[in-house]
């Protein structure tokens, strides 16, 4: 098995590893605040949403507090599988460098 198996290149951007991050150690989270905690621009962090969208790796749920609309995200069963083991691999490849 090579050392780089299992290295998911969805995830091989800081934005996309910080949502998936954070999403897999909160059931959910708002756009507002994941812009907010990886200090991204509304476009870049739409791209990346989108990105993960794409793969399936996230779902979206869109519904309004008040009159404001929030939209907000959480790993879906296969994201965070695929998330599990990109996190794997890297520490696979950490722990030979030891």
């Amino acid at each position: 098995m090579g050392l780089i198996t299992n290295i998911n290149k969805a995830f091989d951007h800081r934005i996309r590893l910080g949502i998936m991050s954070i999403l897999m150690v909160n059931e959910y989270a708002d756009f507002n605040t994941l812009k907010e905690l990886l200090d991204a621009t509304d476009g870049n962090l739409a791209s990346h949403l989108k990105a993960l969208e794409k793969e399936e790796f996230i779902n979206i749920e869109k519904q309004f507090i008040g009159r404001k609309p929030n939209t907000r995200y959480s790993a879906t069963k296969v994201g965070a599988t695929a998330f599990k083991e990109h996190i794997n691999a890297l520490e696979r490849i950490i722990n030979k460098q030891k």
